[in-house]
């Protein structure tokens, strides 16, 4: 026998390395799209069976039935269909099915949780959170409430709870929108980039982050910190509101026009709204009583536009301006 030639060896390698490119670029797309997926928000799943959409489509609607029954002649309506067998149903999709009992509407106890599936959350799911709000007499129980409350969907997604960081008798209290990545991760708003930056400008005018209030109007990271829905906004609002009525700090600042607008109404943009002071009125038990409200640019906002910086100084010295005048009073 000859000798095998070295070249023909290296031909046949060339097949099997060109495949393990191949597939490392697939693997890599592959990861690339589960990337993707969970950046758009798709991290979870909400049904626990799929859904044949096929045969979905091919089920007879009720409302056509009944319309061409009406149209046929009396003596065909009694008739089996003529239709070519190729095109019949299989024998099991042919058989009539019986109506589906028809089902309570969720109770507001209950939320827009059923079995742990989301569900459209309606009025009544509102009320339900201005009631469960009014009831906490503390902080602690707030966040109690806030953990058994059911109401809100995102709370099937988000991995915690994030209600608040600070001492309940803050002199000032700091309001986002709604927690991201890092803060849904730990369980405390604003210590991703954005909270490092409010660490910093709070530094900056003699504050130290352990003497402040922060929280979010939205307690529950939305997928893909995604912008948190009218609706969902308007379930946690009471939730908020009554935090703000358990501390009753001296001075309220909105970070970002998002939550500025939740809870004041004013629908004027940030960089109208930013630096100019507003007057927050709390609920019934508070007797009439307001509070000095700012808005300001949020961090995040400041970290993709550095320019505006100036601006959100001017805003935090007027705050600490407030914060001195409310001491000396």
């Amino acid at each position: 026998m000859e000798p095998a030639d070295p070249t023909d060896q290296r031909l046949d390698e060339r097949p099997s390395a060109a495949q393990g490119e191949g597939e490392r670029k697939v693997s890599s797309a592959l990861e690339a799209l589960l990337d993707f997926y969970i950046s758009a928000g798709a991290d979870g799943w909400l049904e626990l069976d799929p859904a044949d959409a096929f045969a979905l489509s091919e089920a007879p609607r009720p409302a056509a039935q009944a319309q061409a029954a009406r149209a046929a002649p009396a003596g065909m309506q009694s008739a089996p269909s003529a239709a070519p067998a190729a095109r019949q149903m299989p024998p099991q999709s042919q058989q009539p099915r019986s109506a589906p009992p028809m089902q309570a509407p969720p109770s507001p106890a209950q939320g827009a949780m059923a079995g742990g599936a989301a569900v459209v959350p309606g009025d009544e799911v509102v009320v339900a959170a201005r009631e469960a709000a009014r009831t906490a007499a503390t902080l602690d129980e707030l966040r109690e409430v806030l953990t058994r409350f059911d109401g809100c969907n995102l709370k099937l997604t988000a991995k915690s709870l994030v209600f608040a960081d600070g001492p309940a008798d803050a002199k000032v209290m700091f309001v986002g929108e709604a927690p991201g990545r890092e803060e849904d991760a730990r369980g405390l708003p604003f210590v991703g980039r954005s909270g490092q930056l409010l660490d910093q400008m709070l530094e900056a005018i003699g504050l130290a982050r352990g003497e402040v209030y922060i929280t979010n109007v939205v307690p529950w990271r939305p997928p893909g910190n995604r912008t948190p829905s009218p609706q969902e906004t308007e379930i946690c609002k009471p939730f908020v509101l009554r935090q703000i009525e358990l501390v009753r700090p001296k001075v309220l600042v909105f970070l970002g026009g998002a939550s500025a607008k939740a809870l004041t109404g004013v629908q004027d943009g940030i960089l109208r709204l930013r630096g100019r002071w507003l007057e927050l009125p709390l609920g019934p038990a508070a007797q009439g009583t307001t509070i000095r409200a700012m808005a300001t640019l949020h961090p995040a906002y400041l970290l993709r536009s550095p320019v505006q910086k100036r601006y959100a100084w001017r805003d935090f010295l007027s705050i600490k301006a407030a914060l001195d005048e409310a001491s000396g009073s």
